[in-house]
């Protein structure tokens, strides 16, 4: 399953999830937000006003969240 990080420069939460699937060992891409408008514009249809985005398989979800991280290992 592929995982994609959609971010922005200085982002506590994007780094508390970079730091958490890092720690699994899960490999992941990193899309800034400020440098894809086409990726902002993807972000934003998915209903998603705050950063980082998780898109995992068909599961997505905003925020830093350890809970799904976690079901990413299981």
């Amino acid at each position: 399953m592929s995982i994609t990080i959609y971010s922005k420069p200085a982002c506590v939460q994007c780094n508390a999830t970079y730091r958490a699937l890092d720690k699994q060992g899960i490999d992941y891409t990193i899309v800034d937000l400020t440098e894809d408008s086409a990726a902002m514009q993807r972000v934003q249809d998915l209903g998603y006003r705050q950063v980082p985005v998780v898109v995992a398989g068909d599961d997505h979800w905003a925020g830093f969240r350890p809970d799904k991280i976690n079901t990413l290992v299981a």
